[in-house]
């Protein structure tokens, strides 16, 4: 099979990755310098799977700018570009997808298009009226950051939603779960058909519910902390129930990332008319867990306010800095969009405080006003507190001045 795959993040990569096994598969993006690198072999992104089967694999794939080549003499075109969301709009920002389909049907509009990207709950359907076409499709992803293709390897299961029971769609369809069934390791995956709102409300419960896990253990945390009891005994003892489980319990700063924040936020936007409470409640609950958050960390370092911008015990005119461990969102992670300890960094500086940050994943001597210390040592010595999502023996020797909430020691 021809397949086309529109964008080279995670979701994409990944899939260009685990289809070109046994396909034929042209990788499309906007970006030279990371068409380029997939060419030479080299994963654009830091994922262990991908840079291993770049390296070791013969695969039958070639990256390139030129989508209309890519996409004119494809089978199957997925797409998975960005759709961020917009908080104005209370949606996520599909321009991107809507690229794509627009050239494909311009230079191959009998491709069966898969959307890959997370989208609205009834978008699919909207998107096929619109253009008057019935060859869009859509399949949730479930892949973690930094575990995409692994995860696409041995997958929990493949979902295809389709727009309409004709014949050509249905064939399609399983046409499609074949092609992911036959890229992986793992057999006998769970594969379900449904139609496709069907399928983009599959995704979006999936991840709210795993930001409800994350949310209600740090709310947890939150109340064993104010109330100077031990959150680890009490995770331990909840925990052991075999309905509730291990999985997800990890205290944070918040939920974060790519997916998280915004699939929440879209799901309790496509809840407008519909009675509801929880969902609300979930994506209150990550801000109010930051606020918490930033207020700890300051009295950590002995601030108390832009007025008297107390330090060091209290000691009137001692300008506090507070350090932030990385900026990424969890270990063995190099993407840092929308991590939770920014929001905390937002709420430290609208109190006064000044920030330093240790990331050696950045090149830059600023993020967004806040100066990058390089020399680590030097970003510990001159930090009054420092915060860390997840904690690194690296900081063992200043621990006194380490603010974290990780009690398991993983994500």
């Amino acid at each position: 099979m021809k397949i086309a795959v529109a964008g080279t993040g995670y979701v994409g990569l990944s899939l260009s990755v685990l289809l070109s096994q046994h396909n034929e598969v042209k990788a499309v993006d906007v970006i030279k310098e990371k068409v380029d690198m997939i060419n030479n072999h080299i994963s654009p992104i830091k994922d262990e799977y991908i840079e291993k089967y770049l390296k070791e694999k013969k695969l039958n794939l070639v990256a390139t700018l030129d989508g209309e080549s890519a996409y004119k003499d494809a089978d199957f075109v997925i797409i998975s570009t960005p759709t961020n969301y917009d908080p104005k709009l209370n949606f996520f920002d599909t321009h991107f997808v809507e690229q794509v389909i627009e050239l494909v049907l311009k230079v191959n509009p009998d491709a069966i298009m898969i959307i890959k990207s997370t989208i609205p709950v009834g978008y699919t359907k909207s998107i096929n009226e619109k253009y008057h076409t019935h060859n869009i499709l859509f399949s949730p992803e479930f892949l973690r950051e930094s575990k995409a293709l692994y995860d696409n390897l041995y997958p929990s299961r493949i979902v295809v939603g389709i727009p309409s029971k004709e014949e050509y769609l249905v064939k399609s369809a399983h046409k499609f779960a074949s092609l992911l069934q036959e890229g992986a390791i793992e057999e006998n995956i769970p594969t379900l058909f449904m139609n496709t709102t069907e399928a983009e409300a599959v995704k979006l419960f999936a991840n709210t519910y795993l930001a409800l896990r994350v949310a209600y253990f740090n709310e947890l945390d939150t109340y064993a902390e104010s109330k100077g009891l031990s959150t680890k005994s009490i995770i331990d003892g909840v925990c052991l129930d075999p309905r509730i489980g291990t999985q997800y319990n990890n205290p944070s700063f918040g939920y974060g990332g790519y997916c998280l924040p915004k699939d929440t936020k879209q799901l309790k936007a496509n809840f407008a008319n519909v009675p509801e409470n929880l969902i609300s409640a979930i994506v209150a609950s990550n801000s109010t867990r930051k606020d918490f958050i930033a207020e700890e960390v300051l009295k950590k370092a002995g601030f108390y306010g832009k007025d008297d911008n107390l330090g060091d015990g209290g000691i009137p005119g001692k300008k506090v800095i507070i350090g932030v461990y990385r900026l990424t969102m969890k270990s063995n992670s190099d993407n840092f969009r929308q991590s939770s300890i920014q929001g905390v960094m937002k709420r430290i500086r609208a109190k006064g405080a000044d920030i330093v940050i240790y990331e050696p994943t950045l090149d830059e001597n600023e993020f967004f006003g806040n100066k990058v210390i390089k020399d680590f040592s030097e970003f510990k010595e001159m930090s009054n507190a420092i915060i860390a999502n997840r904690y690194d023996k690296s900081l063992d020797d200043v621990k006194d001045k380490v603010y974290t909430r990780d009690l398991f020691g993983r994500d």
